[in-house]
Parts: C-alpha cells; sequence; structure tokens
C-alpha cells in the first residue's frame, strides 16, 4: 500500500528551511511505500510581501531554528537579512517551484530545498528569474523552460490555486505533513519532528486497527 502525503511547503519558510533534512531523509527512507506531493503555501504573499526588514521577529526565529533542528543559515543570507530591502514574495517562490516541478516531477522535494538554500543559505531573492535558471542548470533540467515557465501568469495562476487547495485542507502553519488515509486528512509530525518519528506517525495511520 503506498500512502499518500501532501507537503505544506512555503520556500521563504524558516521552519521548513528546519524541517528540511528530517523530511528528506523520511522520503528516502520510506521512498518505497509514500506518494509525496510538495504544495506552496502563501506565507508572504499579497500585502504581506514586504521587505524581509519588516519582520523584525525572524533573526530570533532563525536562532531558535538553528538551535531545535541543526539547520545553518549562510553568510550570503545573514548579509541580505542586515541589508533589509529584499522582498519576501511567496507567490512569485511558489511560482518558482510550479516551473522546476514541471521538468521533473519526481524530484518536487529536492527542488523545494534548493529554493530554500538558495535563499537561506546564499540569500539571492526568489522573485528573480536568473535564481531559478541557476538553479535548473544545477539539476540538470532545461533552464529556458523554467525561466519562460515561471514569467507566464499561467503558471502563477496555478501557484495561486495551490494556496488555495491548502486553505481547503485547513493548513493555517508551515510546515505541515498531512496524511490522506480511508479515514481522513492526518497531520503527521511537526516542524521539529525527526525522520524516525515521522516514520513512526506514518506506521501507526497505516497499520489496520486489531
Amino acid at each position: 500500500m503506498t500512502a499518500r502525503l501532501t507537503y505544506a511547503f512555503d520556500a521563504y519558510c524558516g521552519w521548513c528551511y528546519g524541517f528540511g533534512p528530517a523530511l528528506r531523509q523520511f522520503a528516502a527512507e520510506n521512498a518505497g511505500r509514500i506518494d509525496l506531493r510538495v504544495v506552496s503555501g502563501g506565507l508572504f504573499s499579497g500585502p504581506r510581501a514586504l521587505p524581509v526588514s519588516a519582520y523584525g521577529h525572524i533573526p530570533g526565529a532563525n536562532q531558535r531554528i538553528a538551535d531545535l533542528t541543526g539547520v545553518t543559515f549562510g553568510d550570503g543570507y545573514e548579509r541580505t537579512l542586515a541589508e533589509g530591502s529584499t522582498v519576501m514574495d511567496s507567490t512569485a517562490a511558489a511560482t518558482a517551484l510550479v516551473a522546476l516541478r514541471r521538468q521533473a516531477p519526481g524530484r518536487a522535494l529536492e527542488l523545494a530545498g534548493a529554493l530554500q538554500r538558495a535563499w537561506y543559505v546564499d540569500g539571492h531573492s526568489l522573485s528573480d528569474v536568473g535564481v531559478h535558471r541557476s538553479i535548473a542548470a544545477q539539476h540538470a533540467l532545461d533552464s529556458d523552460a523554467v525561466a519562460d515557465a515561471f514569467l507566464d501568469p499561467a503558471t502563477r495562476a496555478e501557484a495561486e490555486r495551490e494556496f488555495r487547495e491548502l486553505r481547503r485542507l485547513g493548513v493555517d502553519a508551515y510546515p505541515t505533513l498531512l496524511l490522506h488515509t480511508p479515514t481522513g486528512v492526518h497531520r503527521l509530525g511537526g516542524p521539529v519532528t525527526g525522520a524516525a518519528s515521522l516514520t513512526e506517525g506514518l506506521d501507526r495511520h497505516l497499520v489496520p486497527a486489531v
């Protein structure tokens, strides 16, 4: 039996960055029995798409994320954070994920991680088409096709449909990992849950009741 999961993710979500290593380990260890879909949310969209300096809680939150998950934030990101003018636009980031995912549907989790590294390690704006060209090239994808898709309004519309889908599923925080079962949709773990605990949670839901 293959378990169907939805990963509610935002490329500008620090907790998603912290959760990434555990989720990737979980996905690799359970590759033969899960179907994992990565869907973007709109954490910083519309009126919330503001310069990073507008969110004064971020440095403190980053320290907590690092302490609890072990991830590190890169020098490029720290410089961008200190400079403060880069706008975090989750709609642009989600559009980029759609564009990248079209080239490699089975590698969505890997590509989501690449977007987060571009921001949280290198400090690159995820509104910059050149960043997405570079990610595509690094992952042996068609850079021109990714760039064209990123700039296509239809791709942005698809990303915005994903925002609405997550709202219908009741997602109100990121990261959220959802397991779809015959009895309903269940949340699996949380932002500081390790890979082994995620697998244990999956096992509990998949073992038939006696």
